[in-house]
């Protein structure tokens, strides 16, 4: 039966639920935590990705996550000048001030990583830490994830 009478929206629902029960196996029991989490590592990988690989990545998230990808966002000129680790991490971590608990950025960020790792196509992946700095490529799982597919 179906909850919505859409059956996108259930299938959107339902992928958007798992992810977040992913993160909170890796951050805590927390599910606001986990949606704001998600949002803030999303788009500061947005906003640090050339536009055409923000774009593609974009269009691989469930509808739900896209729109949270994409809120507040303009069409940059160019990507944001972050190039090391502790300037993507400065840039989370601001984002992840108040609103919800207390959370570590770096293990926001490989969390959010690695749930993007098991659900994005492998080419995406690496293309997106290929446009990014080694520094920041480096949050990234070491070992890619067994991804399903249909």
């Amino acid at each position: 039966m179906s909850a919505t009478g859409l059956d996108v929206f259930d299938k959107t629902l339902h992928t958007t639920n798992s992810w977040l029960d992913r993160l909170m196996a890796m951050l805590g029991p927390d599910r606001q935590t986990a949606w704001h989490v998600l949002g803030v590592v999303l788009r500061s990988l947005r906003d640090r990705l050339p536009l055409d690989e923000a774009v593609h990545l974009g269009a691989q998230l469930p509808l739900l996550v896209r729109g949270l990808y994409y809120d507040q966002w303009h069409k940059p000129a160019e990507p944001e000048r972050i190039r090391s680790q502790e300037e993507f991490l400065a840039r989370v971590g601001a984002g992840l001030q108040g609103g919800t608990r207390p959370i570590n950025t770096a293990d926001a960020v490989q969390a959010v990583f690695t749930v993007l790792d098991e659900h994005v196509t492998a080419g995406q992946i690496e293309k997106v830490k290929g446009a990014l700095p080694k520094d920041i490529a480096a949050l990234w799982p070491q070992a890619p994830a067994q991804r399903k597919r249909a």
